[in-house]
């Protein structure tokens, strides 16, 4: 699909003067007959993926145009060509650099102006922020900013204070928030971060749901193949983890947790998958223990994750924070229960004791034993990864989730002014989106 090229490196002078951004007065009208035009702004592209399938649907199903905004890579090149949708490359530091900030809404500012969208849905705290501001200065009609995680809660000093500062303003100059988790919810709302009737959870939260088709249980012959490529014997024991390899993902816990598993099952292995993030790194110690263990097995990046919890018999997630854990719907998908942390997101997605283990973060022994029980008891995991994937196929269908997001569009452009005629195409089986906001 194409994509447009921006210059990023104009002056941060440009805003005309008088400008007025009074959100009362939508600048951007659609023409007649033309689709209303979505713009989803994230910072780095690999975000997008997380809406893998969303655009599509919105756009066949919902008669929406679909556009995207990032950092240029070739992430976003793919993200366009997989979801046939058109992609705008404009340059976003994740960290706080000011006069860059400044280049990259003036960029975006001009976009919007340009592409005359009636919907800017934001996500992640630089996208968010840069994508409300430029969508307030530029008139858009309807501004959503979807918190899908908070962290501040893990950051120290100036930086916590800046991301503060940062949810506050995207939530200030959003008309609507969606939050992907009732207790992500609740910290926003007791920070006063947003205010509770701003701030609403879809349906049983998430980002995206999960593709239940294509995370499905494992036939026995898969399992075997996916050992074999590995190079991991049929009959071992596998522990999975998948996610960015990072400090607040809890590798160092990981890895002092391995460390005891090892040495009392000489048949287990241990499956990382993920890159390691650069600007969240773990200790270097746990990251050259595990390197260094020829029984532990990096994959980096994976395009058919599928296959890879194919080999697995259960999944370890030691993390700090989380906004609503993609990858416990993933394990609960497939059929494999989860030992996670006790923290915000991971107790909307893990039922305790029931689709997986939730335990104290930052506790190796903890983790450690929990993910002995279920590598001692073959019939535990089967029935926890079973009641995993009947909680999935209730609550969290991918298609439940985008009407429900397209119900939320509905809804704020039959509130803007001179909007109430670019409602979206409706399905003869819409039903009003179910939310809840407490």
């Amino acid at each position: 699909m194409p994509k447009r090229e921006l210059d990023t490196e104009a002056s941060a002078s440009g805003f005309p003067p008088g400008h007025s951004a009074d959100p009362g007065t939508p600048r951007f009208r659609p023409e007649a007959g033309a689709p209303p035009l979505l713009v989803h702004v994230v910072t780095v592209p690999c975000t997008l993926f997380f809406l893998a399938g969303q655009p599509r649907y919105l756009r066949e199903r919902r008669g929406l145009a679909v556009h995207a905004v990032a950092s240029p890579s070739p992430d976003l090149s793919r993200f366009g060509e997989v979801e046939e949708v058109t992609v705008h490359p404009v340059r976003m530091a994740r960290r706080v650099t000011p006069f860059a900030d400044a280049r990259s809404l003036l960029a975006m500012w001009r976009l919007f102006r340009e592409l005359r969208p009636v919907v800017v849905h934001a996500h992640t705290p630089k996208g968010g922020l840069l994508g409300m501001m430029a969508a307030f200065l530029a008139r858009v009609p309807v501004r959503l900013y979807h918190m899908h995680g908070l962290p501040l809660l893990t950051a120290k000093g100036l930086r916590k204070q800046l991301l503060r500062f940062s949810e506050r303003a995207s939530c200030a100059l959003a008309q609507e928030v969606l939050c992907v988790s009732q207790s992500i919810r609740q910290i926003a709302v007791e920070e006063g971060l947003c205010p509770p009737r701003k701030i609403k959870v879809l349906l049983d939260g998430s980002v995206n749901g999960v593709d239940a088709e294509r995370f499905r249980p494992a036939a026995e012959v898969d399992r075997t193949a996916a050992r074999a490529r590995l190079g991991i014997p049929p009959a071992g024991r596998v522990v999975g983890y998948v996610g960015r390899i990072a400090r607040d993902k809890g590798m160092a816990e990981l890895a002092a947790a391995w460390e005891a598993l090892r040495r009392g099952d000489p048949q287990l292995h241990l499956l990382v998958v993920g890159e390691v993030d650069d600007s969240d790194p773990p200790p270097a110690w746990a990251l050259a223990q595990l390197r260094e263990d020829g029984r532990v097995h990096f994959t980096g990046q994976a395009e058919d994750v599928v296959r890879l919890y194919a080999a697995m018999d259960v999944v370890a997630l030691p993390t700090y924070r989380e906004g609503f854990t993609t990858v416990a719907l993933e394990t609960a998908a497939m059929g494999l229960p989860i030992v996670a942390t006790a923290v915000p997101g991971c107790i909307d997605a893990v039922l305790d004791q029931s689709t997986g283990t939730l335990v104290p973060p930052r506790d190796p022994s903890a983790l450690a034993l929990a993910l002995t029980r279920y590598l001692a008891r073959p019939a535990l995991r089967e029935a926890h990864g079973a009641a995993a994937r009947e909680r999935v196929l209730a609550r969290f269908r991918r298609e439940a989730l985008w009407e429900a997001i397209a119900g939320e569009y509905d809804l704020l452009l039959g509130s803007r002014r001179g909007l109430s005629g670019h409602a979206l195409r409706s399905r003869p089986s819409d039903r009003p989106a179910k939310t809840r906001d407490a």
